[in-house]
């Protein structure tokens, strides 16, 4: 079917409604206003937003949030509130069941690790959508048997219950990592996530060599990391200097390896920021960096694209998605990532093709195309 994708989400959801689906239930782990939303988090708001403005009736489906009431509207889409990061599952699974949500038409699950195990209880027309495999990120978030188990749960328990289930991904890379652990590779689709076009070219560039890193200060980002690497390159580049944007569980932590380092003159913390200031530092910076050691898509990579600021990232199946190396950014591994930030801030010709590519491509990745597909093959589970 081809079109804009605005007519594209239209049709879908027309097609359901047609078909006697419309009322559509989405079972996350987290959303949009909780104290650790992430790009998992975006993706589904961004998605909810444009299904309900086609005439789906949606509920979110999701964990107690501090500070959050438990049922609330969002951009035109329910948001329904309750247990914790570990309860919400069999609690979501109960009231599913028991219809306390009231009745659904079709159900799409967002795994973040620990399934729903919808395919055991939902008779319903469902899909499931998986941001990224967490392979070694299970070793950074929990205690070892915790992670091996885990680790299990995700990669052995999980494949042989929802491969024969329409699955969508943001990237060919975790739809590759997907095939590789037991899914049905006609029945998994690559669905490259949207950046919104606020995150635009304009500005002018800081004076001084400059670099903008956004994420939750968590373990698998691995700011440790970076900061190590920014050090090194400033043996290259000694006027440069770090913006690390996010809170998060790491931030004491990177705090006291900044005073170790002696770089408190050239690395600035700035907590979370609102979205216009974001878009400032996209554009100020020289460029974005992430030493993330699992991503299903780098955003902050694609929302810097936008803005003309080429990546410098490290070498994994997720960046791989958001960078193209070598044309829209650098990836390198773990050892070269100090060398590759200062090969790029060295520069500027190289810098300026990066940049170029980089928003050309991003342009081309919308919200819209983003919805449109992920309701094409909920319409495919529909029909099937």
């Amino acid at each position: 079917m081809q079109g804009e994708p605005q007519d594209l989400l239209q049709a879908h959801a027309d097609a359901l409604i047609a078909g006697g689906v419309r009322r559509l239930h989405v079972l996350a782990w987290r959303d949009l206003d909780d104290d650790d939303a992430g790009g998992s988090e975006v993706h589904a708001d961004e998605c909810e937003r444009r299904w309900a403005e086609a005439g789906l009736d949606v509920l979110h489906r999701t964990s107690a949030a501090v500070g959050q009431p438990a049922v609330a509207e969002r951009n035109g889409y329910r948001v329904v509130r309750r247990g914790s990061r570990y309860s919400v599952f069999p609690r979501t699974i109960a009231s599913e069941l028991t219809r306390r949500m009231g009745r659904y038409d079709a159900l799409i699950e967002v795994m973040n690790g620990v399934p729903f195990f919808s395919p055991v209880w939902c008779r319903s027309p469902r899909m499931l959508f998986l941001h990224h495999v967490h392979g070694p990120m299970w070793d950074q978030m929990l205690p070892g048997p915790l992670a091996a188990f885990g680790r299990a749960l995700e990669t052995r328990v999980a494949p042989p219950l929802y491969r024969r289930g329409l699955t969508a991904t943001p990237s060919d890379a975790t739809r590759d990592e997907l095939i590789e652990i037991g899914f049905r590779p006609e029945l998994v689709t690559a669905i490259p996530n949207g950046t919104d076009p606020r995150f635009s070219f304009g500005g002018v560039k800081t004076e001084h060599p400059s670099i903008v890193a956004v994420a939750r200060l968590a373990p698998v980002k691995r700011f440790g990391l970076l900061l190590d690497a920014v050090a090194e390159a400033r043996g290259q580049v000694p006027e440069l200097r770090l913006t690390i944007v996010g809170d998060g569980p790491d931030r004491a932590a990177l705090a006291a390896r900044v005073h170790e380092l002696g770089a408190s003159d050239w690395v600035q913390f700035t907590g979370w920021v609102e979205h216009g200031d974001l878009v400032d530092l996209y554009r100020r910076s020289w460029i974005v960096a992430s030493a993330s050691l699992a991503e299903g898509w780098g955003l902050s990579l694609t929302e810097a694209a936008g803005c003309r600021t080429p990546a410098v990232a490290t070498d994994i199946r997720g960046h791989r998605s958001s960078v193209v190396d070598g044309e829209t950014g650098i990836l390198a591994s773990e050892v070269e990532l100090g060398s590759a930030i200062a090969r790029v801030l060295l520069d500027h010709d190289l810098r300026e093709r990066l940049g170029a590519a980089a928003e050309a491509r991003v342009r081309t990745m919308t919200w819209d195309a983003t919805a449109a597909g992920v309701l094409g093959v909920l319409r495919r589970a529909a029909e099937r």
